[in-house]
């Protein structure tokens, strides 16, 4: 039998992360289809009504019922304006490890939304389902996405050389793949307690 999370919204001060409603599809479009977004991450590029509306309606869903991980939409608690995305994935239940991936949209960013957010699908992920391990990949020239590792309490474990691939927008305005190396940041159920002691 496939062991699968649960199916529920996780609240912090600032946020609420959620499953994807069918509303937060014009949102989740203005966010892919951000410059920084298109660079760091694989999805399509530009970003479409119905990529989203594939993302939202089918595959985030398919995270949580077909055992992978689970996807949050990250919005914040008073407007319920789409902040981001957390996403825990390659999930080993065995092991009880996880990696999670997050985007977080343009307008929010220098706000401490992804670090709040990533911290407290870790915490929950710790402490509620018994998880031993989350790992954070950071692309080397993200340094964005490594400041929320660090302030996590993320350890940073090593590099892997050459291992993903990177946008960078050419001079015609379309996009190239250029080859980089991957930060990889481990995160233990210890290392949340000495970064909120410390």
């Amino acid at each position: 039998m496939t062991s699968i999370f649960p199916d529920i919204s996780i609240s912090t001060d600032r946020l609420v992360l959620r499953p994807f409603e069918e509303a937060d599809i014009p949102e989740l479009t203005d966010m892919m289809n951000d410059e920084l977004t298109a660079a760091w991450t694989s999805v399509p590029a530009p970003y479409t009504v119905a990529d989203a509306r594939e993302w939202a309606t089918r595959q985030a869903p398919a995270e949580r019922t077909g055992g992978r991980g689970i996807v949050f939409a990250v919005t914040e608690l008073l407007t319920h304006r789409l902040v981001g995305v957390v996403h825990i994935m390659k999930t080993d239940w065995e092991r009880r490890t996880a990696e999670v991936g997050f985007v977080v949209g343009p307008w929010a960013r220098g706000e401490g939304y992804a670090a709040e957010a990533v911290l407290a699908a870790a915490q929950w992920l710790f402490t509620g389902q018994g998880f031993e391990r989350l790992e954070l990949r950071t692309a080397a020239g993200n340094s964005a996405s490594q400041q929320v590792a660090q302030k996590i309490g993320c350890v940073s474990e090593g590099i892997l050389r050459n291992a993903t691939v990177v946008r960078s927008r050419t001079e015609d305005g379309g996009w190239t793949d250029i080859r980089t190396d991957v930060i990889v940041w481990g995160l233990l159920p210890e290392d949340l307690e000495d970064s909120v002691a410390g």
